[in-house]
């Protein structure tokens, strides 16, 4: 027999709040003299109803059952179970209600209308009016009743109410000799009121707003995902699409497919299904993670058959690849959920169940090997995992921070998105993102812009378009401090000026990144181009990653974290290579810079400005981080073996014109007697200096004499 359905005499103790607070009016007809035609058709929906209760209850205890004897737990959230008897219960409901009509006295069909309504909609105030009624009438109708009006109070943000019905219910357990996992998640949930408390003592100054009809629908939406410029949004829904569209026969619902909006011109676009091969009317696809800029799609597809596993699809110009399911060393036969990936493409970290984990869900971990295939998992252990379960990876491009769901310790209810950040090799001590961000039910799937300053996630709140809606979260940042600082002297007088208080300005903290985006195209026909993008390490003289441009688009995105010296280089076939430089340091914040990139043919008389060849100061000694744009070009040459060049050098307007001219010219002979030493015949090769004759920015700025100190090379035929 189950755990939830020990129906024991409970006396003592418990005595003094088992007293009937007022009377309990039973369905028989002596009570209702007078109505013998309403009382029948009362109690037959009540008689009705009761037996869909208890049906939808068996399959409600059983899926409980099941997980207490796998995980050795409750779970401590709803998602896990609320499917189950999820039809029977609203059909329930439906008689039951007519019932209570003709009799809103009676204990067990408050009491029942009330579970009905959780297990539905629990942040409904009708849940929790229900239950309250079935606790002042009896409060020993059922021994769950404690246990479900503390949960409804939690999730009602009533803390102290919560703890006093967990209170009794642990008494019960207690008297009852309950099995551990029925007081270990008791004790959990006392122990996630007393956070809710505190975190809402605090709360975050921050605007939540739905994100309306051109996203949201009357069904379920969730799981949002978002590329780092905010520019692309995925997630999922159970919505009706369509006239003739399969449902879920284990509750009823639509099967869950992937959608897609693009910003424009500030405003998300209508959400649209993706399509085929990503969906498919007959399973589930949801959207498990997003890659930075936005051209990786990662697909958590469970067809019924075990476990759930992850899919990756690519964005080939407009269209989407049809998905490949990941290697072993990520899927397994359990649950993998989702997948973030680092800024670099190089990590990737997901969710699995599979055994050996400190938890129902643990973060893993593997590297991208030589061959490009993800390597070996590994347990990414604590302080990210708990011995609860963790979900809903999202990482920043900035190279170190982590935003995940967790059912953990810090939790107020279900699981609350928490940040870690990343250093000197450890992850810090998860942070609860707090309230209002977090609510005592769950906080999964939140997903935040590159600049921090806005995130996404979905929540089932009052007022929403559908059952679960997805919201925006713009953080305010700390309040501002006020300062005296302004003086009223309109009025002359003997007293002192009035002085005022004004807001000082207060810096909104953002995420130490820059995202450079930009359109790559031909630079005479001006048609997009799909280009390989190289970011590199100047100072370690180490390719970072590799990006492509879209081939349809031209459209690319790469992010910088703050802290390094970086050369871009943008390469496509029949094209000369184009070099940018971009020294971000450490302290700086969230930027966006756009740099649209025009690609020249290998004609002659182009000319290309290597940015990545550095000198020492007033010198003609190149730098190490100069190697890898000195590669490209020796790459060059000896991919088109005709190739002859001029190599130039150029000098801002500082120094005489004699000194400049003769830097400029032994700065190029270097960059020649490095080429010549690599392989590169002498004749193909002319190196000339042009001192400051020949500037192609302004002297009278620091930025502009940055640009006239350059290294070129010219066509000269090929």
């Amino acid at each position: 027999m189950g755990y939830m359905k020990k129906i024991l005499t409970i006396v003592c103790f418990l005595s003094a709040y088992w007293a009937i607070g007022q009377k309990n009016v039973e369905f028989e007809k002596d009570n209702f003299p007078g109505k013998k035609d309403e009382f029948k058709e009362a109690k037959r929906n009540y008689n009705d109803g009761k037996k869909l209760f208890e049906t939808a209850m068996e399959e409600y205890n059983g899926v409980l059952t099941g997980y207490v004897e796998e995980n050795k737990m409750l779970p401590v959230s709803r998602r896990e179970y609320m499917h189950a008897g999820a039809a029977g219960f609203g059909k329930a409901l439906e008689l039951l209600e007519k019932a209570q009509v003709f009799n809103p006295d009676n204990a067990s069909l408050n009491w029942m209308i009330g579970f009905c309504k959780f297990h539905i909609k629990p942040q409904s105030d009708e849940c929790l009016k229900y239950l309250e009624k079935a606790y002042s009438i009896m409060p020993a109708v059922d021994p769950q009743l404690n246990y479900i009006l503390a949960w409804a109070n939690q999730l009602h943000y009533k803390w102290d109410n919560a703890i006093k019905y967990y209170s009794n219910y642990k008494m019960y357990l207690l008297a009852s000799k309950g099995i551990p996992a029925q007081l270990d998640d008791v004790t959990k949930k006392m122990l996630e009121c007393s956070n809710g408390k505190k975190l809402m003592e605090k709360p975050l100054r921050v605007f939540i707003d739905n994100l309306g009809p051109h996203i949201n629908s009357p069904f379920p939406d969730y799981s949002p995902y978002i590329s780092t410029d905010e520019a692309t949004l995925i997630f999922t829904s159970r919505r009706k699409y369509k006239e003739k569209q399969k449902q879920d026969e284990m509750d009823g619902g639509y099967f869950e497919d992937i959608y897609i909006s693009q910003k424009v011109n500030g405003e998300w676009s209508d959400a649209k299904n993706i399509g085929p091969p990503i969906n498919d009317e007959n399973y589930h696809e949801a959207s498990a993670g997003i890659s930075p800029d936005g051209s990786v799609l990662y697909i958590y597809e469970h067809h019924g058959k075990g476990g759930g596993d992850v899919f990756q699809s690519k964005l080939v110009g407009t269209a989407w690849s049809k998905p490949e399911k990941m290697n072993k060393n990520i899927n397994s036969s359990f649950h993998e959920t989702t997948v973030t990936e680092s800024f670099d493409g190089k990590t990737l970290y997901f969710v699995s169940n599979k055994p050996g984990g400190l938890g129902f869900g643990d973060i893993y971990r593997c590297q991208l090997d030589a061959k490009g295939n993800w390597g070996t998992s590994e347990n990414v252990g604590t302080p990210l995992n708990s011995i609860y379960a963790e979900e809903g990876l999202f990482m920043i491009p900035d190279g170190k921070t982590l935003y995940f769901s967790s059912k953990g310790a810090g939790s107020m209810g279900g699981y609350d998105v928490f940040k870690s950040v990343l250093e000197n090799g450890k992850w810090s001590p998860p942070e609860n993102l707090g309230y209002p961000v977090n609510s005592p039910d769950d906080d999964v799937y939140f997903a935040v812009s590159g600049s921090g300053r806005r995130g996404y996630y979905a929540s089932a709140k009052e007022g929403g378009l559908g059952e679960k809606d997805i919201y925006v979260i713009t953080f305010l940042g700390p309040e501002k401090p006020f300062a005296f600082s302004s003086e009223d002297n309109l009025i002359a007088s003997d007293q002192e000026p009035i002085k005022a208080k004004a807001a000082e300005a207060v810096e909104i903290k953002t995420n130490a990144l820059t995202i450079l985006k930009g359109t790559i195209t031909d630079a005479i026909t001006q048609k997009p181009l799909e280009a390989s993008i190289e970011l590199v390490d100047n100072t370690l003289n180490q390719v970072i990653a590799t990006f492509k441009s879209n081939s349809a688009t031209g459209k690319y995105l790469v992010s910088l974290p703050s802290g390094k010296n970086y050369g871009i280089a943008v390469k496509a076939e029949g094209y000369l290579f184009h070099s940018e430089n971009f020294d971000i340091p450490s302290n700086t914040g969230y930027q966006e810079v756009v740099k649209d990139v025009q690609l020249k043919n290998v004609t002659v008389g182009s000319i290309i400005v290597l940015k990545n060849i550095f000198f020492d100061f007033d010198k003609a000694t190149l730098r190490p981080e100069s190697t890898n744009e000195l590669e490209r070009l020796l790459k060059l040459l000896n991919d088109i073996p005709t190739l002859k060049i001029e190599i130039s050098g150029h000098t801002d307007s500082k120094g005489s014109d004699d000194y400049n001219l003769k830097l400029s010219q032994a700065r190029c002979e270097t960059v020649v007697n490095y080429l010549i030493s690599k392989g590169i015949a002498k004749d193909r090769l002319v190196a000339k200096g042009y001192g400051e004759t020949k500037p192609m920015d302004t002297n009278d700025t620091d930025e502009g004499r940055q640009n006239n100190r350059r290294t070129e090379f010219k066509i000269l035929s090929k």
